[in-house]
Order: C-alpha cells, then structure tokens, then sequence
C-alpha cells in the first residue's frame, strides 16, 4: 500500500485513496476543507477548490513537485507522495483566493439565514477569508423560482457545488432540476416550476453547505443554537429511520439526517421522516447528539459524559501543556465532577 506524508503526519493508505480521503484518516487540522466533495455521492468533488493542497513530491519513483496547487478530493496518493496543506503559506494565500472567489456574489445573508450556525462557506470565510470585500462591481441576482413546498432555494446564496444535483440523479427516481446555463449566469433550476416532489428529496437540503436549500417547514422559526439536537429513531418503511430531532422544549421544530465530522450525512432519509413526522411521540428518543465544541451549537448543550474518560482526557491535556503533576489540578477534575454530579440530578428531576 502506498505511504504519503500530509504536514509532516505519514500514513499507509489503501490504492485509489485520494489525498483528501488520507488527510480524513489522520483527522485534526490538517484535513483540507471540502465544499463540494460527498463521499456518499460518486463523482462529486472538483468544483469549489477549496481543498487544494501543494504537493512538494510527487513519489518515490518521480520526486518532482507538481508545479501548481491541486485539488486533494480528486487527486490519487502515490507511494512517497509529499503533501503540504496547513505548512504552507503559499498554499493557504491560495486558498484565501479561492475563498475570496467564492464570497464575490455571496449576499450577507447571515443575519436571516436559516443555515447560519451550521453553515460551512461561514466557517470556511472565518478561517481564510477578508474582513472586507475587494469587489466593487454590482453582484449577480436571480429572479426567485418556486421548486416546491418544502424547500426553499435562494440561488444568489449558491456556490454551485452540485451537491443536490448528485442526490437528486442518485438516490431519487426521478431527478427534474439541474444547473441551466454556463458561467458567470449559470443556475441551479427547472424549467418548470413546483416540480421537486419525491420521496428523498429533503435531503438535498442536508448536503447543500450553503443556505442555498432550505426547509420550508423550519423557516424563521429559530436560530439553532436555540434549539436542542436529539438523536431519535422510528420505524419507518421507507429509510432508516435514524435522524436528528431539532427540538424547542416539547416542540420538534425540524427533523435532519445525523450528519458525522464533516458535515455528510451518515444515511438518508425520507421526506415522511422529515417533513411529516413532527410528534414528539411518534420517535423513540435516544438522548443528547453530539455536538463539537468548535461549533456555536454546543452552547448550553450537555450530553451524558463518561467521568472516567473525562478525568483521561484533562490529564492528558495536563501532561500535554507541560507534564506537571495531575495532582496540582485535582481541583479541576472534582470541580468537573461535582458539576456532572449536578447535571445529572438536574436531569433526573425533571423526568
């Protein structure tokens, strides 16, 4: 199996892996970001360029460089292949342009965006982008479009990725929309208008990175750092059944696919599932979804933690930070005991 080394981390990786895939296997920050890329969705990738990475050898047997930045998520990894992502500043001033790219005809939409909080062209524009525009020419618009009852589309919000092109043509019997036109006026669209009516067409919305493709259903009805995320499950004829209750009290304000670290969704779901299953009784709930600490989500979002890993994992970080005795910071850990102690009988009193 080949061997490539991505910022100084090397890894044995299976033939055909691309160098996106291998940056996934190690994890952490030196995993390029990916806009268009879906592993479930063949042939996607390609599109944004947002994953580029600077390959300082190109293998064992041809150790030149590739002159130029390349697309990780459609570039195959060969044996003693160099690859520089976050160790290089010439490839991050890339990226930055790319971004810029990307956030030309891009609205400020933020403030009344249903995706905003989950939204990765935000985190991607947090991490590489200007803290203002350099672009002084009017910006694209679109005349408004109806697909539908249960889905909103916002084309001046669209990086055209693809992504709901791919879902539509390989998970639905019947895919009616499409990009229509070529470059700068290109759209994603139909001809015909209130057509995007199938069993999985919801899941367009969960692979869109942008607020391109929204639920009607969840509209302005909440921010969804104000709302709580259960992991639940139902049976149901149709999918799996296994999804993400975004709750408000009592109250399921959306129901989503379970999405992993990157953001792709784990199964699909159908549109029964999402759109027509809002009874709180009609799921048998699991408990707390996991939420990162990195994300604005995670705010007043407790989950049933494992004192014993947590106490590892604080040493760990302790240690980390300058091998001082954990002894020195026992206090921390009781103080993170008593606290989950507290959550717990908070949690039990109000079952």
């Amino acid at each position: 199996m080949p061997k490539v080394t991505i910022d100084n981390h090397e890894i044995e990786v299976p033939e055909g892996t691309t160098i996106l895939q291998a940056a996934r296997m190690i994890g952490g920050d030196i995993v390029p970001p990916a806009m268009c890329y879906y592993t479930k969705l063949e042939g996607s990738g390609g599109y944004c360029r947002t994953c580029i990475v600077k390959v300082t050898k190109g293998s064992e047997k041809d150790p030149r460089p590739i002159p130029k930045p390349v697309v990780s998520c459609r570039t195959t990894v060969m044996d003693g292949m160099v690859v520089e992502n976050t160790t290089s500043e010439e490839l991050l001033k890339a990226r930055r342009g790319v971004v810029e790219f990307l956030l030309i005809n891009h609205p400020l939409d933020c403030p009344i965006c249903d995706q905003a909080g989950e939204c990765d062209l935000q985190d991607l524009s947090y991490a590489h982008g200007l803290a203002s525009t350099r672009y002084k020419f009017r910006r694209r618009t679109f005349e408004k479009i109806d697909i539908g009852k249960l889905i909103k589309l916002h084309m001046t919000r669209c990086i055209l990725c693809y992504r709901c092109v791919k879902v539509a043509d390989q998970i639905t019997n019947n895919r009616v929309h499409g990009v229509l036109n070529r470059g700068d006026v290109a759209e994603i669209s139909t001809y015909i208008s209130n057509v995007i009516e199938n069993d999985f067409s919801g899941n367009m919305i969960d692979v869109c990175p942008v607020g391109a493709l929204t639920d009607r259903t969840f509209r302005f009805k909440s921010r969804v750092w104000f709302t709580k995320p259960i992991d639940a499950h139902r049976e149901c004829s149709k999918c799996c059944g296994r999804v993400a209750l975004w709750m408000k009290g009592d109250e399921i304000l959306r129901v989503t696919a379970r999405k992993n670290e990157y953001h792709e969704v784990e199964e699909w779901i159908c549109n029964e599932c999402r759109f027509e299953s809002k009874d709180k009784n009609k799921w048998i709930i699991e408990g707390p979804r996991h939420i990162t600490r990195k994300s604005v989500i995670s705010q007043n979002h407790y989950e049933n933690i494992d004192l014993s890993k947590l106490q590892i994992e604080v040493t760990r970080q302790i240690k980390a930070q300058g091998g001082k005795d954990i002894k020195e910071h026992s206090s921390r850990v009781q103080f993170e005991e008593k606290s989950m102690k507290a959550l717990e009988m908070a949690q039990n009193s109000k079952r």
